[in-house]
């Protein structure tokens, strides 16, 4: 009897595992960099920043360079065998991805640092969690999301000094 179960039931081609690792990261940079874009020149260029805000042009780089990383870190995740480990890795994978485009929409679609630091808390422990249960299926994927965990964790300290300042 031939096997009905759905393609991430276990017989992916690397074309479709490709698809699934990258379509969402994109989807997730395109709408928070939609929400993000516009307040740059206009709020954010307007507001107190910490003296250890880097300069705008740092942002667009370091997000493509951890934006390839998540995808990169998903598709080896996607390239190991099916287990519930795995589908559960992956979904904590897209609840970051959510909260990611959830910070964008809550700090700058709102221009609210106060509200950037009720999803970045989140955010930051979602990135530590995919972290934990991606080792185990793939130790490389895991260390392809400590940068991002990183920035993430340095992003706090801008909101948490972005809020302080303009509060």
């Amino acid at each position: 009897m031939r096997d009905a179960s759905p393609p991430l039931a276990g017989h992916m081609t690397r074309p479709i595992r490709i698809a699934i690792a990258v379509v969402p990261v994109v989807a997730a940079s395109g709408l928070g960099g939609l929400v993000t874009r516009a307040n740059i020149p206009t709020w954010y260029a307007g507001i107190a920043k910490p003296f250890f805000t880097p300069p705008n042009w740092v942002f667009a780089p370091v997000w493509t360079l951890l934006f390839a990383g998540m995808a990169l870190a998903a598709y080896r995740v996607l390239s190991r065998p099916p287990s519930a480990a795995r589908t559960a890795a992956l979904r904590i994978h897209a609840l970051q991805l959510a909260l990611n485009v959830a910070w964008s929409a809550a700090f700058f679609g709102l221009n609210s640092p106060g509200a950037g630091l009720l999803v970045i808390a989140p955010l930051l422990a979602a990135i530590a969690l995919t972290i934990r249960a991606f080792a185990p299926l793939d130790r490389p994927a895991a260390w392809l999301l400590a940068p991002y965990l990183a920035w993430v964790a340095y992003a706090t300290a801008l909101n948490l000094g972005i809020w302080w300042l303009n509060g």
